[in-house]
């Protein structure tokens, strides 16, 4: 073979090296979620003291949904729901466990895409992982290894971090010391971003990127702040300083007045015994968290254009629900109301035009929506539906209700776009909460017993019923009669 003959050969076996390597797929995916952020904490969502100025980049190129609900109003069901493309009843997942008893051999989210030739890669916390313990401990968590070619922890101090501390909750006399657990506390921690599971997060994401920016890849990056404790360096905090400067929401007299106890928070004001000084804070803290967060962000998006494929790579950002930052005297999660239930969600795909989609969407639909824009098949089996019409236009409707449950609970939500429909129990026999959206977007006021909307109510629960049958009408082969396997007791001795 001649010189240039064997140049030739070699330049064109090197070509179709890279062509092959990113053959599997239209685009590489970098799902991007956020733990426990509420879409009202973002200023591309309308906040104007908590600014994010890295997931506004997102959503500068993207569509931004405004109506996007979770399946789940906590961790563990949520993120199994949108990783299987099951509704969480259909996969009897209501707790914090692993989904994979339940689904098989069926492929995952990002276990399709690796079927198909991606690279699949997590950081931190995509299925559930414990927050603060699991990330002190740096393990897996309910994760699921078959969908991964490569997984990685970070482990992180969490309220342990050094620095000024304050527990808010259940510390009326302010003498209970900075804890752990699922537990209100603000820590103003010292030294850098590394010192914390989400800087770790980030640093690793980026060197993935660099990494496989030669071949296609599905990368999932989980951040656990906002969720609490509230921790993050000090240079996240002056923006939010005095605390005092907070603005709660406004409180209602009598907002509870017409709710059942199912339909009161697990987390208020009131049990939590945060009195207003407090509140500010924990809104302070909280805020400060979502900029550490937005700022790893920011640091993996730098990444992927440095690496030269941000025009060939998907860009999802979410979180696995919403958020109470004191509205109706609620906090944290589990609620069904919008705060709780409603989650931000933005869908960058290269070469489509920004918009903004008020249409309802569901995590659900994540799935199916990301594998058909890739080009890949989309399994029939999944019970979400294909929203990319909406990113060509953003009037496109899929939906007329969104559905989300609060497991533990038993509550179960249809939102609609005029209503938002909650029961507790699959019989409604521990309460009913109705509100008319166009006039009460808020939910102050449950019409659930008012005479006038009594067939309003009956038109919703026979649709309920109908929405929970569909969902086990499915091709797991699952007994709904019987209740999910208990997980196994085991022993071990605690580290020293």
């Amino acid at each position: 073979m001649k010189p240039i003959q064997r140049f030739t050969a070699v330049v064109l076996f090197a070509w179709l090296s890279v062509a092959n390597a990113k053959d599997p797929g239209k685009y590489n995916v970098l799902f991007i979620i956020s733990d426990d952020l509420t879409s009202t904490a973002l200023s591309c969502y309308g906040n104007k003291v908590c600014k994010t100025p890295n997931i506004d980049k997102i959503a500068a190129k993207g569509v931004r949904f405004t109506r996007a609900y979770c399946q789940g109003t906590y961790c563990g069901p949520s993120r199994a729901s949108f990783m299987t493309g099951y509704y969480p009843h259909a996969i009897k997942m209501l707790g914090y466990k692993t989904p994979r008893p339940f689904i098989g051999d069926r492929a995952t989210w990002s276990q399709h895409f690796m079927n198909a030739g991606y690279h699949s890669m997590r950081v931190s916390k995509i299925y559930h992982m414990g927050v603060p313990g699991g990330i002190e401990d740096g393990g897996d968590g309910a994760d699921d290894p078959a969908s991964w070619n490569e997984k990685y922890n970070s482990q992180g101090p969490e309220w342990r971090a050094p620095g000024d501390g304050e527990t808010l909750e259940n510390n009326p006399d302010g003498k209970k010391p900075a804890v752990g657990g699922n537990t209100f506390v603000v820590v103003e921690a010292d030294g850098a971003d590394l010192v914390h599971s989400d800087g770790k997060t980030a640093k690793k994401a980026a060197e993935l990127i660099r990494k496989h920016k030669d071949k296609r890849f599905w990368l999932g990056v989980g951040f656990v702040r906002p969720h609490v404790p509230f921790v993050a360096p000090r240079r996240d905090y002056p923006d939010f300083k005095p605390y005092n400067k907070m603005v709660l929401p406004p409180k209602i007299p009598g907002d509870w007045d017409d709710l059942t106890p199912a339909g009161i928070n697990y987390k208020t004001s009131k049990n939590m015994k945060m009195d207003i000084r407090r509140q500010k804070k924990a809104v302070g803290g909280y805020y400060a968290s979502v900029a550490f967060m937005d700022r790893m962000v920011g640091q993996v998006m730098d990444a992927l254009h440095e690496a030269g494929i941000a025009d060939e790579t998907i860009v999802i950002f979410t979180s696995d629900h919403g958020y109470h930052l004191g509205e109706h005297d609620f906090w944290a999660k589990v609620s069904l109301l919008d705060e709780s239930s409603q989650v931000p969600l933005i869908i960058s795909v290269p070469g489509k035009k920004p918009a903004v989609c008020s249409s309802l969407v569901e995590l659900l639909d994540l799935y199916p929506t990301i594998a058909g824009l890739c080009g890949l098949e989309i399994p029939k089996r999944l019970q979400g539906k294909d929203i990319s019409p909406m990113l060509d236009n953003p009037r496109h409707t899929v939906r007329d209700a969104a559905f989300s449950t609060s497991a533990g609970r038993r509550g179960l939500l249809l939102r609609t776009d005029d209503w938002a429909y909650i029961q507790y129990g699959e019989d409604a026999s521990r309460g009913i909460e109705l509100y008319d959206i166009r006039k009460d977007p808020k939910q102050y006021t449950n019409l659930a017993l008012n005479p006038d909307y009594e067939q309003t109510v009956n038109d919703f629960m026979k649709r309920m019923s109908a929405k929970m049958a569909s969902q086990r009408n499915n091709d797991l082969g699952l007994d709904y009669s019987a209740p999910a396997p208990k997980k196994k007791k085991t022993t071990s001795r605690k580290k020293k």
